[in-house]
């Protein structure tokens, strides 16, 4: 949904995914986002992580799975996002990922853009992959800050969403969302103010002595840190 996410993901996916080609774009690249396209449509298989302004106007031959992480912006948009695949008579396959109290968005769509949908079961003996991103944020302050930024713009775009009768943000659980981004504490943010997370443990680590593997970068961290104190 964005593309403070796209990056975290797509950061993510290059680590835990090895001997496979993983891709990023977002709309915030422009001109290297040309070149990004061009390179990944040579590309033999791969994986594109993007926001969706892959979602209309271009063709990738060969796309078998259009996977939606986060719901679609709009009714219009869902439809654009999967028509990525099968294109020009070919067979392809597109999976939209719902909580249980978004579930009336598959009634919507169905009415509203006359697109039949089918449940797919959660997959069985899933490995849990939060422990190796949370060390890869432990690692390089790089990572860290990413994630952040991504959990940050996640529960933005959620709040702006078209459809705010079912996606309503009062109803987030923000401590499994954490979880789920492999967070190691939660940012300070307006959505956040008051509540309490009893589900959510924040690493016993000070995230401020986490440095960045960016050897540049970090003494331009401990430069700044100096001129505060």
């Amino acid at each position: 949904s964005t593309c403070a996410c796209v990056e975290y993901y797509g950061k993510a996916l290059e680590s835990l995914i090895k001997q496979v080609k993983i891709m990023s774009i977002h709309g915030k690249m422009k001109h290297k986002r040309n070149k990004i396209f061009t390179e990944f449509r040579k590309l033999p298989g791969g994986i594109l992580v993007c926001t969706d302004v892959m979602a209309r106007g271009i063709d990738i031959p060969e796309v078998h799975w259009v996977l939606q992480y986060d719901p679609p912006s709009s009714a219009s948009a869902f439809v654009h996002r999967c028509g990525r695949t099968a294109r020009i008579g070919n067979v392809g396959s597109a999976l939209v990922f719902l909580l249980p109290m978004e579930e009336s968005y598959i009634n919507f769509l169905s009415i509203n853009q006359k697109c039949p949908m089918q449940e797919m079961k959660p997959q069985t003996n899933v490995l849990d992959l939060l422990p190796k991103l949370k060390s890869m944020a432990l690692a390089d302050r790089a990572v860290f800050e990413k994630g952040m930024k991504a959990f940050v713009s996640y529960i933005q775009a959620y709040a702006k969403h078209e459809c705010n009768l079912i996606f309503r943000i009062k109803d987030l659980d923000f401590a499994s969302l954490a979880r789920g981004f492999a967070l190691l504490k939660m940012p300070k943010m307006p959505e956040l103010r008051g509540k309490c997370f009893p589900d959510f443990t924040p690493v016993s680590v000070n995230t401020d002595s986490i440095s960045f593997k960016d050897k540049n970068r970090e003494k331009q961290r401990q430069k700044k840190l100096e001129e505060l104190k």
